[in-house]
């Protein structure tokens, strides 16, 4: 009694102070359990909801309600984890780290993430706030304390909750019994397979390996005797579920010759079996690892868990006699058991790591059949939940490759520089040879370094001594070499590397190859540095998808994503979320990317797994099987221990692995950055990001994901890099997400058709988050991938005096001098080129900055606008672009904008006015329009007797557009009503012109209706020129209104637009600076070519003086521009597109009329799809008057 006293009268003296408390442990019961409550009684519940990433809602309190109940647990560091025990889902922060206004979240029961843990201060009246430890940011409601009302992240909140002590009996914890199945037990992974080594393909002989065109381009398909590719048809049987399948088929004598065929590599479900499943990371069955369960609702009730059953033959060459036989999978999803000649080999899980066999027992000289048996989910699949369509099968190459009984098991070429002068490097080879003959064996191991040109610059040979059966022996071989070509992407100087086996007699029994670059990383002064310079790392993260074949992607697209990556001034791959085709690190090496590799494991569905330690195992096979294969790769510059897995010490523990393993690279995991070597971020605001890199670290920041390029996105992308390469104190660069749109075919219907979550009936799914590309799915170059070409450049170029042609010019190279360009130059008069010319190339070292001037013509005429454009472009042909590639650009005003004249007509006649009961009627030399009085709107305009507007739908006030980063507020169009009309006239005095004012006030009719009032003044002359002037008057909320302009309708022959503004591509107020102004030639239907797969409003241009659309005759309107204007015309409305959620239906909503709008201003994109909105100077000011003026005419 005494301390409640004590307390009470503690509480009402800080009540007085105005001050409060952190919460202590003792003012909660340990493990207690309570209810949330606002002010007004309501409680915070999760509303029923069972997945992750449910909202949070206010709800009226129920006495049996178990989603209302919340058991709070204090961590060690102090805060508290918020979970629902019947759910065992925790109030998250749902990963923002801007936190203001973003919603409150559930996820699945993880103390160790951050997002999970929060921090209650208790005020004077015994209420708490309860604040986000990332975020600093606490649990409040933006509008008023009502049922229904959805829970936030607030900055600078005060808002309190009481927490209410509930005595409940919680559910018993059910203990499940162990599985007997190899695919849920996270302990059993690997049975049979062999240890993860380099990538490498054996020859007998050095002529047969220089022969090779594999020798050059190593992922081009070898032609080694050794080698035997099994990729090809097999024959393949499908079931729904392991219950279905045919258990033994496997037998030699089991017959398959009914069984349908299936290319491998494939996925099955791109081939009609099963059902592609998208989704972001929800896990497609009952999340309860390590089991597959079925989960109400989803897919996974009919296709509990599909088994795809695979057999062929291959025939074992006579050659091969005597030799060592491996059966080498690149990829397999998810899970499989391997049977050779009807005997079992093993087991293997990792989807994306390789899987090897050492067959030499089971297989026999001549016929032999290969069984395999895939499970589509294993528990494997919990560390598989990356953001990506789920599809299933042996989904990279197959093959089989020979060697010698002793033979080269392993090598790791390393080199190290002797002085910080990078003049003079070791270079060292370890290889581990293996004996599996029945003696000791004797040989010795060689090894040839050639440059560039084929010259042997180095060769080191050496005894292995006795090597014992079974057991493997390492062989170091070292070498100076004097003055290496250094490796850098810009510039990718491959030594080659020869290896071989001997015998005891000097022959050679094994021999193979590799590519490699002598380079240096380093982290010093805050930066990461390559070969002593500090690197921007402009990248782009990239999944393994093509829309026809799904995850088993071509090499002929691997190639066109690597060459479209170079040609857009990309120099770094994040490979996510797991280790690509072993192929392309070949293409990264040889064309110069530096690559983030990333082991598969995402958990992200479930974090706690992070912190079991029976799934530790798991973990670090697969980061030791990356780390192994790849160790060669010159292009590889960081280990990623994988993405959003949580930040258990599971992967404190991979981390150490991964050093022991490969201490020359640097360390990569966002989710602990403590255990990296950098930090890294996803998705931060302008603010966060400066905030957090002027924090006192010595660490290089990265931002792992960025930008989101979901559907019509990447804004502001400009503003990130001016403060990343100009203003930071420690940041490298970021990763775009993502590179390519992961829409795919559906079977059976065109190939030019991409779908995305839910059209597969998939469940669960995320709809169109699948579709986060800079690139759509057949590799078209979008504007979102010109506006990052334009950003990442790296010549700088400053106007110094354009007037004069002075330009400084800033050489961002790290490695490149500009000798290897040539400069091409051109004066845009009023658009249009006037002058062009070029430059010879010039000698301009990293790093420095120069001063070229243009020799142009200087005779600007004073009333006519001059650009000039100048573009850096290569001198010569590289391996990844032709002579003449634009590799930087930009443009430069040398006179300022020009005004429209003045009307001039005053001679022309006078105006008729026709004032009838419902219309008002101007007419004048060539030309008539028609007012209604009754809405103000214009209904009628003719020149030359034909008719502009079509269906009487002349400008109307247009608020709508929705794209995907409008996500932070509605989306949705909604009815437009009109009140407050006052429409008046006057004619002028000179009777050449008359003036109409028409007042009215929209109403939006969202869920809370938006009022905007605006006016719109018409001055129509006498010789059919009209001047428009309108004023928008925003309301303070900016929840609906993106875009304040007008709308007009044309008729359906009026398709050929030219314009004078910025293009030639779609671009926005915050996506603009590859967009030069010009003048363009484009159609009503040419301007929705650059439509998105989630179809969405496009095709805007923005800084528009004049727009002219005609029809085949030559002949329409002109819109000039008086002030700002942004303009698109197309064949739809935004609210058509929207609705259409598709591409490949907008043949089909196709209107035949024409939608001009006329922008005022419409809102920049920013990266609210994922990540912040856009940023104050690009959203239209809440509560403030825009206004703009056009002049329309007749032209011809």
């Amino acid at each position: 009694m005494h301390i409640l006293k004590s307390k009470a009268y503690c509480f009402f003296i800080l009540n007085l102070l105005g001050l409060s408390l952190i919460l202590c442990a003792q003012d909660l019961k340990p493990d207690g359990l309570y209810k949330i409550v606002s002010p007004s009684g309501l409680t915070v519940s999760s509303l029923d909801a069972s997945q992750n990433g449910a909202a949070i809602f206010l709800t009226k309190e129920e006495k049996n309600n178990n989603e209302q109940i919340w058991k709070i647990e204090k961590l060690p560091n102090g805060y508290y984890l918020i979970t629902n025990p019947f759910t065992n889902k925790s109030l998250d922060g749902n990963n923002t780290i801007v936190g203001n206004g973003y919603r409150i979240a559930q996820w699945g029961r993880n103390p160790s993430n951050e997002n999970q843990q929060w921090q209650f201060t208790m005020t004077g009246t015994g209420a708490y706030i309860i604040t986000q430890k990332l975020t600093n940011c606490s649990i409040a409601f933006m509008g008023d304390d009502v049922e229904n009302t959805q829970l936030y992240q607030l900055a600078g909140s005060r808002q309190t909750w009481k927490l209410q002590p509930v005595s409940v009996k919680l559910p018993k914890e059910k203990k499940q019994a162990p599985s007997k199945f190899d695919w849920e037990n996270e302990t059993v992974f690997a049975v049979n397979k062999e240890a993860a080594h380099a990538s490498y393909i054996p020859y007998p002989s050095m002529e047969s390996l220089k022969a090779d065109k594999n020798f050059e381009k190593p992922w081009l398909e070898p032609s080694s005797p050794l080698y035997m590719s099994l990729n090809g048809y097999w024959k393949f049987n499908w079931a729904k579920q392991p219950s279905e399948r045919p258990v033994h088929f496997y037998k030699t004598d089991y017959d398959v010759s009914s069984w349908k065929e299936i290319p491998v590599p494939s996925n099955w479900e791109m081939h009609g079996y099963g059902t592609p499943i998208y989704t972001n990371i929800t896990y497609p069955y009952k999340n309860n690892p390590p089991f597959i369960q079925t989960q109400a609702g989803y897919t996974c009730e009919i296709e509990k868990n599909p088994v795809g059953s695979y057999c062929r033959d291959f025939t074992i060459p006579s050659d091969w006699q005597g030799k060592k036989v491996f059966l080498h999978f690149d990829g397999v999803y998810s899970g499989m058991y391997v049977w050779v000649n009807g005997k079992k080999m093993g087991y293997s899980q990792g989807a994306n790591n390789v899987a090897e066999f050492d067959i030499t027992d089971y297989a026999r000289q001549g016929a032999n059949r290969l069984a395999v048996e895939v499970y589509r989910w294993t528990d494997g699949s919990y560390l598989e939940d990356q953001d990506m369509f789920r599809l299933s099968g042996i989904h990279r190459p197959v093959y089989l490759y020979a060697t010698p009984e002793m033979y080269i098991r392993d090598y790791h070429l390393q080199s190290e520089f002797t002085s910080d002068v990078l003049d003079v490097a070791n270079f060292k080879v370890n290889i581990d040879i293996r004996n599996s003959a029945g003696k000791n064996s004797f040989g010795s191991v060689m090894a040839l370094l050639l440059d560039t040109d084929g010259r042997e610059i180095a060769r080191i040979e050496k005894a292995t001594g006795a090597v014992k059966r079974d057991v493997d022996v390492s062989s170091v071989l070292e070498t100076t070499v004097s003055g290496p070509k250094l490796w850098s992407a810009e510039n990718p100087v491959l030594y080659t590397v020869i290896l071989a086996l001997k015998d005891e007699t000097g022959n050679i029994t094994e021999t193979l190859s590799s590519k490699f670059g002598f380079r240096k990383i380093e982290i010093k002064n805050k930066r990461v540095y390559i070969n002593n310079e500090p690197v921007f790392f402009k990248g782009v993260n990239r999944h393994d998808i093509h829309p026809k074949y799904g995850k088993a992607v071509p090499v002929e697209s691997m190639i066109q994503d690597v060459l479209l990556m170079k040609r857009h001034n990309i120099n770094t791959i994040r490979t996510s979320h797991y280790p690509n085709d072993p192929r392309m690190y070949a293409m990264f090496d040889y064309y110069g990317l530096y690559v983030i590799d990333e082991a598969d494991l995402e958990n992200h569905g479930n974090q706690s797994i992070s912190e079991k330690r029976s799934w530790l195992p798991a973990f670090e096979d697969r980061a030791e099987r990356m780390v192994q294969r790849d160790k060669n790769h010159s292009s590889v510059i960081f280990w990623s221990l994988g993405n959003e897995g949580g930040s258990g010490d599971n992967f404190l523990e991979v981390s150490k692995l991964v050093r022991r393993l490969d201490s020359t690279r640097l360390i990569h995991y966002e989710g602990k950055n403590e255990v990296a070597d950098i930090d890294s971020h996803m998705y931060p605001s302008m603010e966060r990001m400066a905030a957090f890199d002027q924090k006192e670290s010595d660490k290089p920041y990265f931002l792992c994901e960025y930008a989101h390029a979901m559907g019509n996105a990447v804004g502001n992308l400009a503003r990130y890099w001016d403060y990343i390469e100009n203003n930071s104190q420690r940041m490298i660069g970021g990763c775009i997400w993502d590179w390519v749109d992961q829409g795919i075919n559906m079977y059976g219907k065109p190939e030019n058709q991409y779908y995305i979550g839910g059209d597969f009936g998939d469940k669960p799914n995320d709809f169109d988050f699948v579709c986060n590309g800079l690139v759509t799915p057949d590799r078209k170059i979008t504007a979102k991938l010109l506006e990052v070409k334009k950003v990442y450049q790296y010549i700088k170029m400053k106007p110094l005096s354009p007037i004069t042609g002075k330009i400084e010019v800033e050489n961002r190279y790290d490695f490149t001098d500009l000798d290897n360009f040539t400069v091409n130059w051109e004066i845009m008069r009023e658009g249009v080129k006037c002058q062009s010319g070029s430059l010879p190339a010039f000698s301009l070292s990293p790093g420095n900055k120069r001063v070229i001037t243009i020799p142009y013509e200087n005779s600007l005429e004073a009333d006519k606008e001059y650009f000039l454009n100048v573009y850096f472009v290569l001198a010569s042909d590289c391996n990844w672009a032709r002579a003449g590639h634009v590799v930087a650009s930009d443009q430069f005003a040398l006179s300022v904008r020009q005004s429209i004249p003045e009307w001039s007509g005053h001679d022309s006649p006078d105006i008729t006015l026709t004032d009838l009961k419902e219309k008002l009627v101007l007419s004048g030399t060539g030309f008539k329009t028609v007012f209604d009085k009754e809405t103000g709107k214009m209904i009628s305009l003719q020149y030359d007797g034909k008719e502009m507007i079509y269906q009487e739908n002349g400008p109307v006030f247009n608020w709508y557009r929705s794209v995907n980063n409008d996500s932070y507020a509605e989306q949705k169009y909604h009815d437009t009503t009109y009140d407050d009309l006052m429409f008046s006239y006057r004619i002028a005095t000179d009777k050449k012109s008359v003036t109409l004012l028409c007042s009215q006030t929209a109403v939006i009719h969202s869920s809370d209706a938006v009022r905007l009032p605006y006016i719109v003044k018409y001055t129509v002359y006498a010789d059919g020129i009209i001047e428009v002037d309108v004023t928008f008057s925003n309301p303070l909320s900016d929840n609906v209104i993106r875009r304040l302009g007008m709308q007009l309708q044309l008729p359906a022959d009026m398709n050929q637009i030219r314009y004078y503004g910025r293009g030639p591509h779609e671009n926005y107020v915050d996506r603009k600076n590859s967009a030069f102004v010009g003048v363009y030639d484009t159609t009503a239907d040419g301007m929705a070519e650059e439509h998105y797969v989630r179809s969405q409003s496009m095709g805007n241009r923005e800084d528009i003086r004049w727009i002219t659309v005609t029809g085949e005759n030559k002949s329409g309107i002109k819109v000039s521009s008086k002030d700002r204007l942004a303009f698109s015309a197309l064949h739809y409305t935004d609210k058509d597109l929207w609705d259409a959620q598709h591409d490949f239906k907008l043949d089909g909503i196709r209107r035949p009329e024409i939608y001009l709008n006329l922008d005022c201003m419409q809102q920049g994109l920013g990266n609210a799809s994922c990540g912040p909105v856009p940023l104050a100077e690009y959203r239209i000011p809440a509560g403030a008057s825009l206004s703009y003026s056009f002049r329309i005419e007749n032209f011809k």
